[in-house]
Protein backbone atom coordinates (compact mmCIF):
# COMPACT_ATOMS: atom_id res chain seq x y z
CA UNK A 1 0.00 0.00 0.00
CA UNK A 2 1.17 3.53 -0.90
CA UNK A 3 2.22 5.54 1.74
CA UNK A 4 0.12 8.75 2.33
CA UNK A 5 0.50 11.86 3.55
CA UNK A 6 -2.39 14.44 4.47
CA UNK A 7 -4.21 12.87 1.90
CA UNK A 8 -1.43 12.71 -0.74
CA UNK A 9 0.18 9.74 -2.00
CA UNK A 10 3.44 10.15 -1.14
CA UNK A 11 5.51 8.47 -4.03
CA UNK A 12 3.35 10.35 -6.44
CA UNK A 13 4.24 13.88 -4.57
CA UNK A 14 7.89 13.27 -4.92
CA UNK A 15 7.78 12.46 -8.35
CA UNK A 16 6.26 15.84 -9.08
CA UNK A 17 8.79 17.46 -6.89
CA UNK A 18 11.44 16.09 -8.97
CA UNK A 19 9.51 17.22 -11.92
CA UNK A 20 9.50 20.68 -10.84
CA UNK A 21 12.73 20.83 -9.88
CA UNK A 22 14.26 19.90 -13.07
CA UNK A 23 11.83 22.76 -14.85
CA UNK A 24 13.49 25.23 -12.28
CA UNK A 25 16.89 24.39 -14.43
CA UNK A 26 17.58 23.74 -18.44
CA UNK A 27 20.94 22.57 -18.12
CA UNK A 28 19.60 19.91 -16.27
CA UNK A 29 19.95 18.16 -12.61
CA UNK A 30 22.42 15.72 -11.74
CA UNK A 31 21.40 12.48 -9.42
CA UNK A 32 22.80 14.09 -6.60
CA UNK A 33 21.69 17.87 -6.98
CA UNK A 34 18.47 16.17 -6.78
CA UNK A 35 18.76 14.76 -3.71
CA UNK A 36 20.08 17.87 -2.29
CA UNK A 37 17.23 20.02 -3.55
CA UNK A 38 14.19 17.67 -2.43
CA UNK A 39 15.66 16.20 0.68
CA UNK A 40 14.89 12.46 -0.85
CA UNK A 41 17.48 10.04 -0.55
CA UNK A 42 19.47 9.19 -3.50
CA UNK A 43 18.02 5.56 -3.96
CA UNK A 44 15.12 7.27 -3.83
CA UNK A 45 15.22 9.88 -6.05
CA UNK A 46 16.79 6.88 -8.91
CA UNK A 47 13.45 4.81 -8.48
CA UNK A 48 11.33 7.91 -8.60
CA UNK A 49 13.86 9.09 -12.53
CA UNK A 50 13.63 5.31 -13.29
CA UNK A 51 9.63 5.36 -13.45
CA UNK A 52 9.54 8.72 -14.72
CA UNK A 53 11.55 7.81 -17.90
CA UNK A 54 9.96 4.42 -18.70
CA UNK A 55 6.56 6.89 -19.39
CA UNK A 56 9.05 9.51 -21.08
CA UNK A 57 8.20 12.17 -18.31
CA UNK A 58 12.09 12.40 -17.73
CA UNK A 59 14.88 11.81 -19.99
CA UNK A 60 19.00 11.59 -19.06
CA UNK A 61 21.99 12.85 -20.87
CA UNK A 62 25.21 11.02 -21.52
CA UNK A 63 26.63 13.92 -22.30
CA UNK A 64 26.44 15.37 -19.15
CA UNK A 65 25.70 12.83 -17.21
CA UNK A 66 21.85 14.69 -16.13
CA UNK A 67 18.41 14.51 -15.68
CA UNK A 68 16.31 16.54 -17.98
CA UNK A 69 12.48 17.08 -18.61
CA UNK A 70 10.93 14.40 -20.75
CA UNK A 71 8.81 14.91 -24.28
CA UNK A 72 5.33 13.26 -22.33
CA UNK A 73 5.85 15.94 -19.74
CA UNK A 74 5.52 18.61 -22.60
CA UNK A 75 3.15 16.91 -24.16
CA UNK A 76 0.62 16.87 -21.11
CA UNK A 77 1.83 20.30 -20.36
CA UNK A 78 0.39 21.07 -23.62
CA UNK A 79 -2.70 20.59 -23.05
CA UNK A 80 -2.61 24.19 -20.94
CA UNK A 81 -2.74 25.97 -24.04
CA UNK A 82 -5.13 23.87 -25.93
CA UNK A 83 -7.20 24.38 -22.80
CA UNK A 84 -6.66 28.34 -22.57
CA UNK A 85 -7.00 28.79 -25.61
CA UNK A 86 -5.47 32.30 -25.95
CA UNK A 87 -2.11 31.11 -25.24
CA UNK A 88 -1.21 30.35 -29.26
CA UNK A 89 -3.07 33.20 -30.27
CA UNK A 90 -0.58 35.92 -27.62
CA UNK A 91 2.43 34.71 -29.10
CA UNK A 92 2.36 36.62 -32.08
CA UNK A 93 1.45 39.95 -30.12
CA UNK A 94 4.29 38.88 -27.65
CA UNK A 95 6.41 39.03 -30.55
CA UNK A 96 5.46 42.83 -31.68
CA UNK A 97 5.57 44.32 -28.23
CA UNK A 98 9.41 42.44 -27.74
CA UNK A 99 9.88 43.74 -31.02
CA UNK A 100 8.66 47.33 -30.67
CA UNK A 101 10.29 47.92 -27.08
CA UNK A 102 12.99 45.72 -27.23
CA UNK A 103 11.91 44.24 -23.89
CA UNK A 104 10.97 40.71 -22.89
CA UNK A 105 7.81 40.24 -23.35
CA UNK A 106 5.69 38.00 -20.83
CA UNK A 107 2.17 36.09 -20.82
CA UNK A 108 0.93 35.39 -17.18
CA UNK A 109 -2.66 33.89 -15.65
CA UNK A 110 -3.61 33.73 -11.89
CA UNK A 111 -3.30 30.87 -10.07
CA UNK A 112 -3.30 30.35 -5.75
CA UNK A 113 -3.13 34.00 -5.46
CA UNK A 114 -0.31 33.89 -7.44
CA UNK A 115 0.87 35.02 -11.21
CA UNK A 116 2.42 31.70 -12.90
CA UNK A 117 4.07 32.84 -15.90
CA UNK A 118 3.07 30.85 -19.12
CA UNK A 119 4.86 32.09 -22.09
CA UNK A 120 7.53 34.20 -23.03
CA UNK A 121 9.13 35.89 -25.93
CA UNK A 122 13.16 37.08 -24.43
CA UNK A 123 14.43 40.19 -25.60
CA UNK A 124 17.56 40.70 -28.04
CA UNK A 125 19.25 42.82 -25.45
CA UNK A 126 21.63 41.65 -22.65
CA UNK A 127 18.66 41.27 -20.05
CA UNK A 128 17.48 39.19 -17.33
CA UNK A 129 13.83 37.67 -17.69
CA UNK A 130 11.38 38.19 -15.03
CA UNK A 131 10.94 34.26 -14.18
CA UNK A 132 11.69 31.09 -16.33
CA UNK A 133 8.01 30.06 -17.57
CA UNK A 134 6.14 28.00 -15.11
CA UNK A 135 7.42 30.55 -12.44
CA UNK A 136 5.58 31.95 -9.74
CA UNK A 137 5.17 35.80 -8.51
CA UNK A 138 2.90 36.92 -5.73
CA UNK A 139 -0.18 38.80 -6.82
CA UNK A 140 1.12 42.02 -5.42
CA UNK A 141 4.39 42.27 -6.24
CA UNK A 142 3.84 41.30 -9.75
CA UNK A 143 2.94 43.88 -12.48
CA UNK A 144 0.30 41.15 -13.65
CA UNK A 145 -1.06 40.78 -11.10
CA UNK A 146 -1.49 43.87 -10.24
CA UNK A 147 -2.95 44.65 -13.73
CA UNK A 148 -5.34 41.79 -13.09
CA UNK A 149 -6.18 42.86 -9.17
CA UNK A 150 -7.24 46.29 -11.05
CA UNK A 151 -9.97 43.98 -12.52
CA UNK A 152 -11.43 43.18 -9.27
CA UNK A 153 -13.67 44.95 -7.16
CA UNK A 154 -12.59 46.22 -3.62
CA UNK A 155 -13.85 43.73 -2.12
CA UNK A 156 -12.61 41.10 -3.74
CA UNK A 157 -9.20 42.41 -3.53
CA UNK A 158 -9.42 42.41 0.27
CA UNK A 159 -10.41 38.95 0.10
CA UNK A 160 -7.47 38.11 -2.07
CA UNK A 161 -5.21 39.84 0.14
CA UNK A 162 -6.86 37.99 3.37
CA UNK A 163 -6.29 34.63 1.65
CA UNK A 164 -3.08 35.00 0.50
CA UNK A 165 -1.40 37.53 1.90
CA UNK A 166 0.86 40.52 0.87
CA UNK A 167 4.77 38.92 0.72
CA UNK A 168 7.26 41.55 0.82
CA UNK A 169 9.90 39.77 -1.78
CA UNK A 170 11.92 43.21 -1.89
CA UNK A 171 12.72 46.34 -0.30
CA UNK A 172 10.49 48.13 -2.58
CA UNK A 173 7.25 45.63 -2.61
CA UNK A 174 4.47 47.34 -1.63
CA UNK A 175 3.48 45.95 1.79
CA UNK A 176 0.12 47.45 2.88
CA UNK A 177 -3.13 47.20 1.48
CA UNK A 178 -3.64 51.26 1.34
CA UNK A 179 -0.88 51.00 -0.96
CA UNK A 180 -2.26 48.48 -3.37
CA UNK A 181 -5.29 50.30 -3.47
CA UNK A 182 -3.53 53.31 -4.54
CA UNK A 183 -2.13 51.60 -6.87
CA UNK A 184 -4.82 49.88 -8.07
CA UNK A 185 -6.33 53.35 -8.80
CA UNK A 186 -3.89 54.47 -10.63
CA UNK A 187 -3.78 51.45 -12.75
CA UNK A 188 -7.30 52.18 -13.61
CA UNK A 189 -6.69 55.22 -14.66
CA UNK A 190 -3.88 54.36 -17.41
CA UNK A 191 -4.98 51.10 -18.46
CA UNK A 192 -1.68 49.27 -17.22
CA UNK A 193 0.29 48.70 -14.18
CA UNK A 194 4.16 49.02 -12.85
CA UNK A 195 6.03 46.76 -10.94
CA UNK A 196 9.27 49.09 -9.71
CA UNK A 197 11.78 46.33 -8.72
CA UNK A 198 9.01 44.70 -6.32
CA UNK A 199 9.97 41.29 -7.19
CA UNK A 200 13.07 40.83 -8.56
CA UNK A 201 15.98 43.63 -7.75
CA UNK A 202 17.28 45.49 -11.00
CA UNK A 203 13.81 44.50 -13.13
CA UNK A 204 11.48 47.10 -13.75
CA UNK A 205 8.00 45.83 -15.52
CA UNK A 206 5.02 46.86 -17.35
CA UNK A 207 1.55 45.20 -17.44
CA UNK A 208 -1.89 45.33 -19.12
CA UNK A 209 -5.00 43.11 -18.51
CA UNK A 210 -6.80 41.15 -20.97
CA UNK A 211 -10.36 40.58 -21.71
CA UNK A 212 -12.82 38.03 -22.54
CA UNK A 213 -16.36 38.34 -24.45
CA UNK A 214 -17.75 38.96 -20.72
CA UNK A 215 -15.54 41.86 -20.04
CA UNK A 216 -13.49 39.27 -17.45
CA UNK A 217 -9.95 39.16 -16.84
CA UNK A 218 -8.09 35.95 -18.75
CA UNK A 219 -4.57 36.90 -18.70
CA UNK A 220 -2.44 39.78 -18.44
CA UNK A 221 0.79 40.57 -20.68
CA UNK A 222 3.88 42.67 -19.95
CA UNK A 223 7.13 43.68 -20.66
CA UNK A 224 10.36 43.22 -18.44
CA UNK A 225 13.77 45.09 -18.48
CA UNK A 226 16.37 46.82 -17.06
CA UNK A 227 15.78 49.88 -14.95
CA UNK A 228 18.69 51.59 -17.13
CA UNK A 229 16.57 51.41 -20.48
CA UNK A 230 12.96 51.08 -18.78
CA UNK A 231 13.66 54.51 -16.96
CA UNK A 232 10.79 56.82 -15.30
CA UNK A 233 10.71 58.86 -18.13
CA UNK A 234 10.37 55.95 -20.78
CA UNK A 235 7.53 54.02 -18.63
CA UNK A 236 4.78 56.45 -19.83
CA UNK A 237 5.80 55.68 -23.35
CA UNK A 238 5.98 51.79 -22.52
CA UNK A 239 2.77 51.87 -20.68
CA UNK A 240 0.65 53.19 -23.97
CA UNK A 241 2.36 50.73 -25.79
CA UNK A 242 0.96 48.04 -24.08
CA UNK A 243 -2.31 49.07 -23.70
CA UNK A 244 -2.35 49.19 -27.34
CA UNK A 245 -1.26 45.82 -27.39
CA UNK A 246 -3.58 44.36 -24.98
CA UNK A 247 -6.38 45.95 -26.38
CA UNK A 248 -5.29 44.45 -29.87
CA UNK A 249 -5.16 40.89 -28.29
CA UNK A 250 -8.21 41.47 -25.93
CA UNK A 251 -10.39 42.26 -29.77
CA UNK A 252 -8.34 39.64 -31.09
CA UNK A 253 -9.92 37.06 -29.13
CA UNK A 254 -13.24 38.71 -28.91
CA UNK A 255 -12.96 39.99 -25.74
CA UNK A 256 -14.18 43.13 -24.55
CA UNK A 257 -12.01 45.54 -22.14
CA UNK A 258 -13.85 46.56 -18.74
CA UNK A 259 -15.09 50.23 -18.40
CA UNK A 260 -14.34 51.33 -14.99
Amino acid sequence: MEDRLGGHVQSVDRALSLLEELAQDDRGLRLTELSKRTGLSLTTVHRLLTTLEQRRFVQFSQVDNAWHVGLQAFAVGSAFSRERNFVAPALPFLRRLRDQTRETANLGVVEGGEIVLVTQVPSREIARAISTVGGRTPMTASGMGKAILSSYSRASVHATVEQHGMRRVTRTTIGTIEALESQLTETRRNGYAIDDEEFVPGLRCVAAPIYNNKAEVVCAISISGLPARMTPERLPVLGRRIVRVASDLTVALGGRPQVH
